[in-house]
């Protein structure tokens, strides 16, 4: 029974990590977006090439792809979290019917 309560705890250990994900990459994310419209350091190279547009789709869809894994971790801890609370009642019922078994 003590295992299901540790893996209980472990498991919602990891949810919560993955829950804070989002606050630790949204900065960080919106000035990669920022930095996406401007590309002014490219100079005339980048206009040139016309790499600029190239440069700003890309970081755009990176930055998309970003906040796709954010939220797919948000919905992985909330599963994560509800294994948790699974495993928490499991090894309340296991412990009820071992004092009923004992009585």
């Amino acid at each position: 029974m003590s295992s299901l309560r540790k893996e209980a705890a472990s498991l919602h250990k990891a949810a919560s990590g993955l829950r804070g994900i989002g606050h630790h990459t949204a900065k960080p994310l919106q000035e990669f977006k920022t930095a996406s419209h401007d590309l002014s350091a490219l100079g005339a190279l980048g206009s040139l090439l016309s790499a600029k547009d190239d440069i700003h789709e890309g970081m755009t869809t990176l930055a998309k792809l970003t906040k796709q894994l954010d939220e797919e971790w948000a919905a992985e801890a909330k599963l994560i979290g509800e294994i948790s609370d699974a495993f928490d009642l499991l090894d309340i019922l296991l412990a009820a019917q071992a004092r009923a078994r004992k009585s």
